[in-house]
């Protein structure tokens, strides 16, 4: 028992030390933050390989350490919503089990979990942006269209990349951990 919370513990630095890496290696950059890049793909590894509270651990700790990296803080609550809170709520994609699955409904639960872990940091980036940042809406958009549209615009294509990344990985790094 103890080995096996070494070896987790082991792998959630692992895994934020590497979505550090990929935050400094992103495929496009937003003008108010966020970008396109893999940095929730080792969050999710974490989450599936060993389950939620692992993920949503190595999550916390990936968004303080964005926080100590770049931080860019308007209000306290702003800073809860844009560091440590969205990177947990990836890790609740763990919580959806995988090898319960046959193998034809394998893919299909995993797009559906890694859905949930990016519609679950998406909504703490546009609650966000509603309230933090709707100044930059333009002249009569709502602040919630605004701030979908904007976080959306990263999110989706990040979501996407990280479900196509995880498919090759599903059997190698995922299924075959011993728990």
């Amino acid at each position: 028992m103890r080995e096996k919370k070494v070896r987790i513990l082991a792998e959630i630095g692992m895994a934020v030390a590497l979505a550090v890496v990929f935050n400094f290696l992103p495929l496009w950059k937003m003008p108010q933050g966020g970008s396109v890049s893999l940095e929730m793909l080792p969050i999710l590894i974490i989450a599936f390989r060993w389950g939620g509270v692992p993920g949503m651990a190595a999550g916390l700790v990936y968004g303080l350490v964005q926080l100590a990296i770049n931080p860019y803080i308007v209000h306290p609550v702003q800073l809860i919503l844009d560091y440590p809170l969205p990177y947990m709520l990836v890790g609740i994609a763990g919580f959806i089990p995988l090898k319960a699955q046959v193998d034809s409904a394998r893919y299909a639960v995993l797009f559906f979990a890694v859905l949930l872990g990016g519609a679950a940091r998406f909504v703490s980036h546009l609650l966000s942006g509603v309230i933090f940042f709707s100044q930059y809406a333009p002249e009569g958009q709502s602040p919630w269209l605004y701030s979908a549209i904007y976080n959306g615009s990263y999110m989706i294509p990040s979501l996407i990349i990280s479900f196509l990344i995880i498919l090759p990985l599903l059997k190698k790094l995922i299924l075959n951990n011993k728990k």
